[in-house]
């Protein structure tokens, strides 16, 4: 029988549904990993100042395909960053298929992987609690509907609903390198 991998990966994709916990958590996780890079994927949406096509719920092709730039901005930086010598948390919204297309754009091995999954209730409640609207054209139901029914099941899926950011990352900590790996 092989041995489990157990060293811990040189790049993690975490991803969720607005309010997840995402960006705290990749922060926290970053900070805890030596000669590290927090790398979020809306900073590619935000750099582009006319003509930015926003994802709604009718999805419109621009929208898409600025989408889909987007995630190979951030596979190519994270492996750009990794190449460099650091070690890479990226984070964005990564749903449906959307998460395959960015493990296959990355070519990093071994790739950590990382889905927040918090109840809806929980979301609301973090969502109640915001500085920022992440949910001014879907509804938190339709986001997590998306997550949970047609998101593939690759990396490790954590319910952080009762759980705060630093017990978040100790979990990611701990479980990754067994249960998140790809590759």
């Amino acid at each position: 029988m092989d041995a489990q991998p157990t060293a811990f990966p040189s790049a993690v994709v975490i991803t969720g549904i607005s309010a997840a916990g995402k960006s705290t958590v990749a922060q926290r996780l970053a900070r805890r990993l030596p000669r590290s890079v927090h790398l979020r994927g809306d900073v590619f949406r935000r750099m582009v100042v006319n003509d930015r096509a926003e994802m709604r719920p009718d999805q419109q092709q621009a929208a898409l395909e600025q989408l889909r730039l987007r995630h190979r901005l951030t596979a190519q930086a994270l492996d750009t960053y990794v190449a460099a010598g650091f070690a890479v948390v990226a984070q964005d919204v990564l749903l449906g298929p959307m998460l395959a297309e960015i493990v296959d754009d990355i070519t990093t091995r071994p790739l950590g992987v990382v889905v927040l999954c918090p109840s809806v209730e929980s979301v609301k409640a973090r969502e109640a609690g915001r500085d920022k609207v992440g949910y001014a054209d879907w509804t938190v139901e339709e986001l997590d509907r998306g997550l949970r029914e047609r998101t593939p099941r690759l990396g490790l899926w954590l319910d952080n609903s009762e759980q705060t950011a630093d017990e978040t990352v100790d979990e990611i900590l701990r479980r990754l390198p067994r249960e998140g790996r790809i590759g």
